[in-house]
């Protein structure tokens, strides 16, 4: 399965040969970074990890900057740390030599599992991983709108307008039966925050590829506002065929 990650743009509308106007949303989809490559025999399983937007490396957390130092492309250390195995000068000479390792600091990191291409730590991949007629999954997280109501959040009626109801207008009614079964069941719609949730549009068409640019033209509208994070995927169901 192949998988990038990407930033969403916004929406425009382009046309087709054929003179239809087609909405589009434009996600720049690259240049993705490969930091790693886990292999069944060294991991368990077979995955690609990609970095994905430049970051400044005194924003990283250790973390990610030992994560990054330990891959990002390079050769491994025969210790991934200073260690307290080396002792002496060889070990201040490691640490230092693993303090003064440059790498690529990255804001975004991904894995994907089971990635069909053949890349190596150090590649860099873009928008051409796909082409127009492709279809795409792509994953993010919707637009935060604060507490809402049920008739906001959940779509509900609300109460009558007329006959002495004043004051029921938006309100969802009973939640449950007092008696049986005595409390309220879990899952049920009810006011709370409304947004910030991660969402899959799936079968998505790309529509073009600005392969110099790393741009994915994708028909339709896919979850977030304009700078945020997604992860284009083949579609699961409609999976790209191999020619």
């Amino acid at each position: 399965m192949v998988g990038l990650l990407g930033k969403k743009l916004g929406q425009t509308r382009v046309y087709t040969k054929d003179g239809r106007a087609v909405s589009v949303t434009v996600v720049q989809a690259g240049p993705n970074h490969v930091l790693q490559r886990k292999t069944t025999e060294k991991d368990g399983y077979e995955a690609v990890q990609l970095g994905f937007d430049e970051q400044k490396e005194q924003r990283l957390s250790l973390a990610k900057r030992g994560h990054l130092k330990a891959h990002n492309g390079q050769d491994n250390f025969t210790s991934r740390s200073p260690g307290r195995t080396v002792k002496g000068k060889d070990r201040l000479a490691n640490r230092k030599a693993w303090e003064d390792r440059a790498i690529n600091p990255v804001r975004r990191i991904k894995e994907f599992r089971d990635f069909s291409l053949e890349v190596n730590p150090g590649d860099s991949i873009g928008a051409d991983v796909f082409e127009a007629g492709d279809y795409v999954d792509v994953i993010g997280k919707t637009k935060g709108r604060g507490f809402q109501g049920v008739v906001k959040r959940w779509n509900f009626g609300g109460g009558r307008a007329s006959h002495g109801s004043g004051g029921w207008r938006r309100r969802p009614g009973s939640i449950g039966a007092g008696s049986t079964p005595g409390y309220v069941i879990k899952g049920k719609q009810m006011p709370g925050h409304m947004g910030q949730a991660n969402r899959t549009v799936q079968n998505l068409e790309v529509i073009q590829v600005l392969a110099d640019d790393n741009l994915l033209l994708v028909k339709g509208a896919i979850p977030g506002a304009k700078g945020d994070y997604v992860v284009i995927r083949e579609a699961k169901k409609k999976p790209k065929q191999k020619k």
